[in-house]
């Protein structure tokens, strides 16, 4: 299956995040992991915002993966989305 990055910049303060939104992502991450995704998620450490790397069989999927993310459900994140081809691993 084709690897897909959401690049994401957030959109509101740190704590609304953290309150609202952040158990929310987490289980919708486990959720992915759990359907074969193989997701990974993380915040850089610099600026608001972060990445969110996944496996889907198409664009399409893909972007109904993101629709369904609790962070740009909340609007807490402007994000961009790529196929992403591996060259080695």
């Amino acid at each position: 299956m084709p690897w897909f990055v959401k690049i994401e910049e957030g959109k509101v303060d740190k704590p609304t995040f953290d309150q609202y939104v952040v158990p929310a992502h987490k289980a919708y991450i486990q959720d992915l992991i759990a359907k074969g995704h193989k997701a990974r998620t993380g915040y850089w450490a610099q600026q608001r915002g972060g990445m969110l790397l996944f496996e889907a069989a198409s664009k399409d999927e893909a972007e109904a993966i993101v629709a369904d993310d609790p962070l740009v459900q909340h609007g807490c994140v402007n994000y961009q989305l790529y196929e992403w081809r591996i060259v080695m691993e």
